[in-house]
Parts: structure tokens; C-alpha cells; sequence
């Protein structure tokens, strides 16, 4: 039997070898587990003094009073009056970042990371404990037919935060949709702002995944921000009432 010549082979070991080491490999499920720090645990001095200037910056901006809550919002379903704050930033200031009519702006409910922002100075601070990830607020045009559909959502899961529409809950599906005054139609493409978590398909809403996004990497948290100074500017504090935006249908 011919035998390979000697090059032949080292290729061949060295491909072999060279594959082998490139494996990919893709994680199958994701686990998350969250810790707790508090007073009770052991202080690293050394470490402390190496982030004490960074603290002192940090607390400083962090403590900084960005505006007066006139009364306190709380977070409920089907609505409550502090994501009806939070979504009037977000369609006020992304009709303002992206120069163009929004029809809808839409928030999920575990988005909301407080439960209740109290009345009397607001800090900012406070405004990172209420939308502490790094969400883009996003615009999308979206067809009447998946918006129902991403309503529907918001409807299985209690009501979540909505403006620019109203919408009952019966038997887990969003009916009787008004959208700027007017019933909700499927053909009709309306402008739909939302997180980039979302419109990534999180919290079920995979209807919303091959629509295209409109981002210029503005954040969620900034639009707060940013409405608060445009409230503050107006002279207004900062506030937000129940309107009947989700009810449930008798």
C-alpha cells in the first residue's frame, strides 16, 4: 500500500489540530442570581480608598434634586400613575429626539423598577433606581395587525403602561383600542415607541423581532430625565394622574 508522503501528513495533523482547537461552543440556558451587599459584610479598606474619589463624584451627581414630584405615583395594573409618567416621557421626548409624530409608546410593567416614586424632590439618584438598565428608547412602524397582537400581550400579562391610546382587557386580549381617538385599524401603520428590549422580542412580544428599529441610541433613562427638565422648564412639577388609558371591560 502507498504510503502518504511525510508533508502530507504534518498538514494533515496541523488542520486536524487546528480545527480542534477553534471549537465553538453556545450556551444553552441562562442562569442569574443576585447578591445583596450590605453593612454586615467585611469592608476591604484598600479597595475603599481607591474608590472613595470616584464615591464622592458619584454620590454628588447621584444626589443632585432634578425636580419636584407634585404628588406620589405608584406602580399598578392594569394602570397606575407611575407608568403613566414614564411613558408620557417617553412619547413626548422621542417625538423630540426623532423629529416625527409618534402615535403610541408602550412600556412593559417589569420595567418599572420602583414601586412607588414619592412626592417632594426627586433625585437623580432616584430616577436610576426607578430605570436602572441601559434601555434605548426606540422607534418602531408597526402594522395595525401586530399591534394588536403586542397588545394582547400587555394584556395577558395585567396592563401595562401605554399613551397616545386607550384599551380595554377581556378574557387576556386588548379590545376596543383607540389610538389617537380613533378605533385601532389593522392595515393602518402606526409609529410605536418602545425599549429595545422589546422590540427585541423580550417579554414574548416576538411579533415585534423582524420590524425594523429606528435608534440613535438614546436611552430611556435620559428621556426621563430629559422630561422632567422640559416640566421644569414649563414651571410644572412632576406628575401624572389615572385615566382610564387600560381598563378592565365589564
Amino acid at each position: 500500500m502507498k504510503k502518504n508522503p511525510p508533508f502530507l501528513l504534518i498538514a494533515f495533523v496541523f488542520i486536524s489540530v487546528a480545527f480542534s482547537c477553534n471549537t465553538v461552543y453556545q450556551s444553552q440556558t441562562l442562569q442569574y442570581k443576585t447578591y445583596r451587599i450590605n453593612s454586615a459584610e467585611q469592608q476591604d479598606s484598600s479597595l475603599l480608598n481607591f474608590l472613595q474619589p470616584y464615591s464622592v463624584n458619584v454620590n454628588k451627581t447621584m444626589n443632585d434634586v432634578v425636580g419636584v414630584a407634585s404628588v406620589s405615583m405608584d406602580k399598578k395594573q392594569p394602570e397606575g400613575a407611575l407608568g403613566n409618567f414614564m411613558v408620557d416621557a417617553f412619547i413626548t421626548m422621542a417625538a423630540e429626539q426623532y423629529n416625527t409624530k409618534v402615535d403610541v409608546a408602550v412600556m412593559n410593567f417589569g420595567g418599572i423598577r420602583l414601586t412607588q416614586l414619592a412626592s417632594g424632590n426627586v433625585t437623580t439618584g432616584k430616577i436610576f433606581e426607578l430605570m436602572p438598565f441601559d434601555n434605548v428608547l426606540i422607534l418602531q412602524k408597526v402594522k395595525g395587525s401586530a399591534l394588536q397582537e403586542f397588545l394582547n400581550i400587555a394584556a395577558e400579562k395585567g396592563g401595562w403602561p401605554v399613551a397616545g391610546m386607550t384599551m380595554q382587557i377581556k378574557d387576556k386580549k386588548a379590545v376596543n383600542i383607540m389610538i389617537g381617538g380613533k378605533p385601532l385599524d389593522p392595515n393602518t401603520v402606526y409609529t410605536l415607541a418602545n425599549s429595545d428590549f422589546l422590540a427585541n422580542g423580550g417579554d414574548n412580544a416576538d411579533m415585534l423581532r423582524t420590524i425594523p428599529q429606528i435608534s440613535n441610541g438614546y436611552l430611556m433613562r435620559d428621556a426621563i430625565l430629559d422630561y422632567i427638565k422640559k416640566l421644569k422648564s414649563q414651571g410644572k412639577n412632576i406628575s401624572a394622574n389615572i385615566e382610564n388609558r387600560v381598563t378592565n371591560a365589564q
